[in-house]
């Protein structure tokens, strides 16, 4: 992409950096990304469904539901529904925490990716007036390719992110991931990339005698 072609904003943010490549992503996040939420989100829904139905379908048909709460026998109908209101809010609660899984997937499938700039020094990201700049140093040099005809996407690692406890193990460091979805020469932006993670690596050399 020509720099005449970038936004006057971000144009403003370079100024005199020497760039190494300007693209426009088509998308924010991998479509494999979008799909396999949608396809969780979609899996929730129809698991809770199920305790739906089990839970409130006989009331549904003005019966009595019976389950156990504590190991004791329970009870309740439409005149007397005390019993369901905790099981019955945390179903829903995580109906709709299914339900917000899918429209947010949804939505993620028909988010623009916007501008990435490579200059010397960082990684600069630039969508609807926003700008976010990376330097080279929090990159890990841990990248996905996922490409075909040298158009792809493109997964950055970076030295942060979170811990994440996990059942039963010790905590887990989560990376936070730069996305760089649908964009073409997906390799030559790579090798560039590369070059760049590697001119800036904080982490001192290993000399070996």
């Amino acid at each position: 992409m020509n720099l005449t072609e970038l936004p006057i904003d971000l144009k403003k943010q370079i100024e005199n950096e020497k760039t190494d490549f300007a693209i426009k992503a088509q998308r924010k996040y991998p479509l494999s990304k979008s799909l396999g939420g949608l396809l969780i989100g979609i899996l929730m829904c129809a698991f809770m469904s199920l305790f739906i139905y089990g839970f409130f379908g006989p009331l549904f048909k003005n019966e009595e539901a019976h389950f156990e709460s504590n190991g004791e026998p329970v009870t309740a109908s439409l005149n007397d529904f005390g019993e369901l209101i905790i099981p019955g809010g945390i179903i829903g609660l995580l109906t709709l925490a299914g339900i917000y899984v899918v429209i947010n997937s949804i939505y993620s499938l028909f988010q623009k990716g916007g501008y990435f700039v490579g200059t010397e020094t960082r990684l600069i990201q630039f969508k609807n007036g926003k700008t976010v700049s990376t330097d080279w140093e929090q990159f890990t040099g841990n990248v996905k390719i996922n490409a075909k005809n040298n158009s792809g996407n493109l997964e950055f690692e970076l030295r942060t992110g979170k811990m994440e406890s996990q059942k039963n193990k010790p905590d887990k460091f989560v990376p936070d991931i730069i996305y760089v979805s649908g964009i073409e020469n997906v390799y030559d932006i790579e090798k560039k990339c590369r070059i760049r993670i590697k001119e800036n690596d904080p982490t001192p050399a290993t000399v070996l005698n």
